[in-house]
């Protein structure tokens, strides 16, 4: 059932509401003294993602890209996940975007390794994750309490453990919150829909002559829909081959065997009547969230303090489907079906696949008994697209909880302990409608009459199939269309213990002592999947793909870290300062053993203002649970062109004793069908003997900030992350490729392909496993690349002026599957297999703003630069010429921030501020995650200009 998303009239009405009951609180509030709020002795003690030391006095090596609470200000409609997405070296994954294959989560993927290699914390702290992979739902993030988020890229293996292999996003809370504070906006797009209402209350204050300090935080968001069919570009299902609109083979009326029914002859004609699929799909799910954070803080005695802090999220997300149907699935038809005419019977047995005589035929006509030896039910492939049952939906709602306390403290003036302990959980029901039952499918064809079953067991209706296109009754429909439903449950607890301080000596040619942390982590990972009956049988689900197997797994981990930073040399000639930074981990894993990572760097300033750093890191990532137990199961993935559909092996006889090998009846060689929908199916699983794989991490850079030029500061570093032994699975073009450049039937790897056994497709039901992928560790990534930032900050006569450019160039980005698969390189290109992991991934990417800001407000336009984009060099070609590559990418925003009084601002910006289209490529030119509506909506902006509004009321 569909979440209680409030109509478009009823939301403006409460948020015009809400935003004028704040501009009148406002007018009776009390001016609340916020000086103070941040006590003398947390001020001088900062927490630096990447690193458990602490010290105002210590720059790390490794760089930190921070985004503070006046650019979070300036979106107040978005999600966590769609602040990070648009930075540069971040690319995108599952989010708002994704229709057709979200998980309801939405993901950071930093330098496209995939989300599973990056870490997201809250307060440098793990969140449980969402699911068997290990990954965080930024979704349960509580933004309206977010003061900067730091953004780590290039490791952080050694300080946090495992998923820290391209990097770490923290998002950092603010501290000591007094008061009260009222924020609520509304977004809307310029076609009036993908509304985004959002609202969120925090009051906080000190207690116990400001020993201790305790906030609440209750956020609830909603976001509308966007259909594809809503968009022009989006409306109609194009072939990336040809331009031309291509809808699914699965449509109506009805086709047996490949051929498909006229309504005009009663007859299967060879002409088959595609069903277009877009109008039904999202550019934007709906979304609702409710949450609720609190935290305290108590001093029990003179340098020791206690607190806690909870957690918990509430998040609902739909996706949308097109109508379900039956997808080529192999079914047993009776000939004695009520609905066949005799020469639509006639024309069925004499099909090749069929190939019943004429007596045959017609003595099964009459005999509805199976136990009848004239009773003949053939196996048949059959499509189509079950449109008397609406659209399919699915509904994922996700409960989210975590709990932390700890105490902390000094041991003396200059070293500090910190312990706690956290414990949470998260619930994912994923419930789906309108999908059917294929066994139920099953028991209606096989029918008495019009009216009765032969197995009349669940109040079984007999199902016409063979009507021009709306002929299934609402009584059938009502019997094969029952709802289903999957539980994912993840649980993960954490104790941490620190001592962290200087070591109360200085190197000779410095003043600064050497700082050190040292600590032990103890963490328990648990994760399950618990579907109902018909989610865990194979082909049960019509539409579906793979089933929920009911799986489950665990493992934990011991670990001892440390870390020194040691200022070797300061304020000397050519030495303004020289560090040294040292870490290390050792881990114990219950599933792979024990490993080692570490982390050597430094920085040295020669002179004051330009300042050389570098960090060497090595890191390991254990498998997670999915991949280490995830049952084989059959599903789908991409591939647009079967070598051995149509006319392709005809005359050809290495390629038709391929496709013959494979499972291809040899009657169906000329006629085999091209892959549905651009989807065929695969069968992989988990592999339990996995091993850790393991990354080096090399950053350089430069830090620059001129006295000559007061106010600005410059970074570039260089970055080269190689992950060797990477868990990984062969693609499609793996398994394809080195099979159909020399088809042969003694290929090996043509061996890893099997076909539908009726017509030879690579479309069906679990008799039809595809193409076999495997996951092992065989896999290695390799990216590098360039980071830079320019800030710069000016008092002009009349307001201040601020610039912000943030880049990246990524020279390379590539990802081998095993030692046999091609060495892809996916910067700058795309294609099924390059958007594998994650979407798009451009060779320069660029985000800068400049503001102009006074007491009275500030305004700020917003600029991103994308890359040009080509499809990647192998498949040059192959589709049409103008799919072949995309333009480079610019959109703007605007943000006007204006200060109504002292306890009350409000913003108005416009995203896409010159309604930027997206690109156009068609439909099956990269994974159907990604490239979806004949774009890629998670890279390029599908929704076009949207206007916000938003106020903050503080008292």
């Amino acid at each position: 059932m569909r979440p209680n998303f409030k109509t478009k009239t009823l939301r403006k009405c409460l948020t015009s509401a809400a935003i004028v009951a704040v501009a009148i609180s406002a007018t009776t509030a009390k001016a609340q003294d916020q000086e103070g709020t941040e006590s003398e002795d947390t001020a001088d003690v900062i927490v630096v993602t990447g690193s458990r030391i602490t010290n105002p006095n210590l720059e790390l090596s490794s760089p930190v890209n921070v985004i503070g609470r006046d650019q979070i200000d300036l979106a107040p409609s978005l999600t966590a996940e769609e602040l990070i997405r648009e930075l540069p070296g971040v690319v995108s994954d599952l989010g708002s975007a994704v229709n057709n294959g979200s998980s309801g989560a939405a993901e950071i993927n930093l330098r496209g390794l995939g989300s599973n290699r990056n870490l997201v914390l809250l307060n440098n702290r793990r969140i449980v994750p969402s699911g068997l992979t290990g990954v965080t739902d930024t979704n349960l993030i509580p933004l309206a309490l977010v003061e900067r988020v730091d953004i780590v890229t290039g490791g952080g293996g050694t300080v946090y453990g495992a998923d820290a292999i391209s990097g770490v996003v923290n998002f950092v809370l603010k501290d000591d919150f007094e008061g009260a504070e009222i924020s609520t906006s509304y977004g809307v797009t310029e076609e009036s829909d993908g509304s985004v209402f959002r609202a969120d209350l925090t009051l906080g204050g000190n207690f116990a002559d400001d020993r201790g300090n305790a906030v609440l935080s209750v956020g609830y968001r909603t976001s509308d829909p966007v259909l594809q069919g809503d968009r022009g570009f989006g409306f109609e299902s194009l072939n990336s081959g040809t331009g031309e609109p291509r809808g699914s083979g699965t449509s109506v009326p009805t086709a047996i065997n490949g051929q498909q029914l006229d309504p005009d002859t009663g007859l299967l004609s060879d002409d088959i009547n595609t069903f277009n699929f877009n109008p039904f799909n999202y550019y934007q799910t709906p979304f609702e969230r409710f949450n609720v954070f609190g935290a305290a803080r108590y001093e029990v005695a003179e340098g020791i303090e206690v607190y806690g802090q909870g957690l918990y999220s509430k998040n609902t997300v739909e996706t949308q489907f097109a109508p379900s149907g039956l997808f080529g699935t192999t079914y047993n038809l009776p000939l004695s079906n009520p609905f066949l005419t005799d020469a639509l019977r006639n024309q069925i047995c004499a099909q090749p696949i069929v190939g019943f005589g004429q007596a045959e035929c017609d003595a099964a006509a009459g005999v509805t008994d199976p136990t009848d030896p004239n009773f003949r039910a053939p196996a048949v492939t059959i499509n189509r697209r079950l449109v008397e049952q609406g659209q399919r939906q699915q509904t994922l709602e996700f409960d989210v909880f975590q709990l932390e306390a700890g105490v902390r403290g000094d041991i003396t003036d200059t070293i500090q302990f910190d312990v706690h302990a956290a414990h949470g959980r998260s619930t994912r029901v994923r419930s789906q409608n309108n999908s059917g039952l294929r066994s139920r499918i099953q028991q209606g064809l096989f029918a008495v009459d019009a009216e009765n079953c032969i197995d009349p067991s669940n109040g079984c209706v007999p199902i016409n199939l063979f009507g021009s296109g709306q002929d299934i009754s609402q009584e059938a429909v009502a019997f094969f269309n029952q709802p289903v439903s999957a539980t994912t449950k993840t649980e993960l607890t954490t104790v941490t213990g620190s001592i962290s301080g200087d070591a109360g000596f200085t190197i000779p040619w410095a003043e600064t002592p050497v700082n050190f942390a040292i600590g032990a982590e103890y963490r328990d990972n648990v994760a399950s999947i618990i579907p109902d009956i018909a989610s865990g049988t194979p082909d049960e689900i019509l539409g579906n793909g793979e089933p929920l197997v009911p799986q489950s797994g665990s493992y934990d981990v011991v670990e001892v870290f440390g870390e020194l930073v040691a200022p070797l040399v300061e304020d000397k000639p050519f030495f303004h300062s020289l560090t040294l930074e040292l870490g290390g981990r050792y881990s114990d894993y219950s599933n792979t053993g024990s490993n080692f990572t570490w982390k050597a760097g430094g920085s040295w300033e020669p002179v004051e203002g330009f300042k050389l750093r570098g960090i060497y890191q090595k890191a390991v990532r254990s498998p997670n649970i999915e991949e280490l137990f995830q049952p084989t199961t059959t599903g789908l993935d991409n591939l647009a062109v079967d070598p051995c559909a149509g006319a392709n092996p005809v005359g050809n006889a290495q390629l038709t004793a391929t496709c013959i090998a494979q499972g291809a009846p040899a009657g169906q060689i000329g006629s085999i069908p091209q892959p549905s929908a651009g989807q065929i199916n695969v069968t992989s699983g988990g592999n339990e003997n996995l091993d850790v794989e393991k990354a080096r991490t090399i950053t350089i850079g430069a830090v620059i900030q001129p006295a000559i030029v007061p106010g600005l500061t410059v970074s570039i570093d260089y970055y080269d992350i190689v992950v060797k032994d990477a868990i990984s699975e062969t693609t499609v073009n793996d398994v394809f490729a080195p099979c159909f450049a020399a088809p042969s039937a003694n290929n090996p790897t043509c061996a890893l392909i099997q076909r539908n056994p009726l017509n030879g497709s690579l479309n069906g039901g679990s008799d039809t496993p595809g193409a076999t992928l495997t996951l092992s560790n065989l896999g290695r990534f390799e990216t590098s690349g360039i980071d830079f930032g320019i800030n710069y900050q000016r008092e002009l006569n009349f307001a201040t002026l601020g610039l912000q450019f943030n880049g990246n160039y990524t020279i390379e980005n590539k990802f081998q599957a095993t030692p046999t698969s091609v060495n892809r390189e996916c910067a700058g290109f795309y294609s099924v297999a390059c958007t594998t992991i994650g979407g798009i991934k451009p060779e320069f990417q660029l985000n800068s703003r400049v503001s102009l800001s006074r007491e009275e407000g500030s305004i700020s336009l917003g600029w991103r630069h994308i890359s040009g984009q080509d499809i990647e060099p192998s498949l040059e070609g192959s589709f049409l010429p103008e799919f072949e590559s995309i333009d480079s990418y610019n959109i703007f925003d605007l943000a006007v921030r204006g200060n109504v009084m002292e306890t009350l601002n409000v913003t108005f910006a416009v995203d896409n501020l010159f309604d930027k289209k997206p690109p156009i490529v068609g439909n099956d030119i990269g994974t159907t995650d990604f490239n979806s509506g004949n774009t890629f909506p998670t890279t390029y902006d599908a929704l076009g200009r949207r206007y916000t509004i938003g106020a903050t009321l503080t008292f």
